[in-house]
């Protein structure tokens, strides 16, 4: 009966995972930090990085295939409740930034869609960005208290509509020269391989966070390895297979935009407007109008939309649905007649409200708040990562207690190793993603106070997960004493 489930081949397993992992603004994103620069460094980062990562998370979700919580369910397994518990914190609270960075998305699409221009991001001041998103995020958080689920369901349709544009741009980027009369190739000296190379200096370490962020996310495709046909031999093929999938798609897709945006000079709006004005001069090239700009404004919106309804409710849930009460107040796990975390609730919309809000007191326009909140979310979303990586060099240092179906490792010190190569980059990478991407000399005091955000945001965030479990003991020692 066992054997019935084990239905996955690695073909399977590799689009699976393709479809959760990859999309089209991690092109942009990146092309935008490094320009031509970032093909040698998706090469990179998938060999030292997102291959072992990947191959990491498939043991783990090997070995502990009876855990539904993921990756704090391993730390629980391998280590103490108490480093479980705060697994569970970072996984929790790095969606903040991520949740005050949605709006924002919604409203460039929204603003592509009906203008058909990214003129909104250079126009309108960043202090009424923050109040419509403010005012946006509000809305959803209420309608995902009352339990609102039908825009959850959207979700599917709309990560399946940003795969396919996401295909689609490769497409017609890359043959555009060749297809077409009217393009013409933006990046001079596209046939020369110094074009292509990176100058590992300072400036590039701090865009590095960038990658692991677009690469990240990995534990996703753990459930799938008990599901495959042979896993020891397929899940590694899948994987390897699904690198060099991403890996191809991550270079013929920063080839595209350097024919399409000249890499020595980056438009600084790139971030994001950049997918909707490639489409622009796609339609242009093509001669079908906006047609393009249109159809990725709808599924941009819509998965903006749905990812915003699904990390209000999804990550809290998963923190709260196992609460520990040594480590969780009772009042934050608190259920309201709907079966809502009411005040769980209540503490995401002051924390995601403060980091809307208040750095729009200090920065110009929509398009120096969306650079910085996205590499904010750079910074700050990795930080679960380290946690897988904890798990497995625990899982590694005790490799005797734990069988599995799939083994990357079977050496402890070897695991323990890999395990720490991986935990010590990403923290490298979100330490270093800390530094602001603005030029200094120009303006010292929006570097400082963007360099002062990135800093003790997420000092804060964490710190609060250390405060939680202090306010569990005393209310634990106030009703012991009733």
């Amino acid at each position: 009966m066992a054997d019935n489930k084990k239905q996955l081949r690695w073909f399977n397993v590799a689009l699976i995972a393709f479809v959760a992992v990859w999309g089209l603004g991690n092109v942009v994103n990146n092309y935008a930090q490094q320009g031509l620069s970032v093909v040698v460094s998706w090469i990179l980062i998938m060999l030292l990085y997102f291959v072992p990562y990947a191959l990491i998370v498939g043991q783990l979700g090997s070995a502990f295939k009876d855990e539904n919580g993921g990756v704090s369910s391993w730390i629980k397994r391998t280590s103490t409740k108490r480093l479980a518990y705060y697994a569970a914190w970072t996984y929790w609270v790095v969606h903040v930034p991520y949740l005050a960075q949605k709006p924002q998305g919604i409203l460039i699409s929204l603003s592509w869609l009906f203008k058909g221009n990214g003129s909104f991001v250079n126009t309108v001041s960043s202090m009424t960005v923050a109040l419509i998103c403010l005012a946006l995020f509000l809305a959803f958080l209420w309608l995902s208290a009352r339990g609102l689920t039908t825009l959850n369901r959207i979700g599917s349709v709309a990560g399946t509509a940003m795969f396919i544009m996401s295909i689609l741009f490769i497409i017609l980027a890359v043959s555009a020269p060749m297809m077409t009369k009217g393009a013409h190739i933006a990046t001079p000296r596209m046939d020369e391989l110094s074009t292509y190379m990176p100058k590992f200096n300072l400036n590039y370490f701090t865009t590095i966070s960038m990658l692991v962020f677009a690469v990240g996310g990995a534990e996703k495709i753990s459930p799938y390895v008990n599901n495959t046909k042979h896993a020891s031999r397929e899940f590694p093929l899948g994987m390897l297979v699904l690198a060099g999938m991403v890996a191809l798609c991550a270079i013929l897709g920063s080839f595209g935009m350097g024919m399409l945006f000249n890499s020595n000079h980056i438009p600084q709006d790139l971030m994001a407007n950049g997918a909707y004005e490639a489409f622009a001069k796609l339609g242009g090239y093509y001669h079908v109008g906006n047609v393009f700009v249109i159809l990725y404004s709808i599924a941009q919106a819509m998965a903006q939309i749905s990812a915003l309804a699904f990390s209000i409710d999804a990550p809290l849930k998963i923190m709260l649905g196992d609460a520990d009460p040594e480590f969780i107040p009772r009042k934050l796990a608190k259920l309201n007649k709907r079966g809502t975390p009411i005040n769980g609730y209540y503490l995401t919309g002051i924390l995601v409200s403060i980091i809307i809000v208040l750095p729009a007191f200090n920065m110009g326009n929509m398009n120096q708040l969306y650079n910085w909140l996205l590499n904010l979310n750079s910074v700050v979303m990795p930080l679960r990562y380290l946690w897988v990586f904890l798990a497995f060099i625990f899982l590694s240092h005790h490799i005797d207690k734990y069988q599995s179906d799939y083994m990357l490792i079977k050496h402890k010190t070897t695991g323990m190793i890999v395990g720490g190569w991986c935990f010590f980059f990403t923290a490298f990478a979100c330490i270093m993603g800390m530094v602001p991407k603005i030029n200094m000399a120009a303006d010292p005091g929006q570097w400082w106070f963007q360099l002062a955000l990135n800093v003790v945001t997420p000092l804060i965030l964490i710190a609060l997960g250390l405060i939680l479990p202090l306010i569990a003991r005393r209310n634990n020692r106030d009703l012991t004493r009733v």
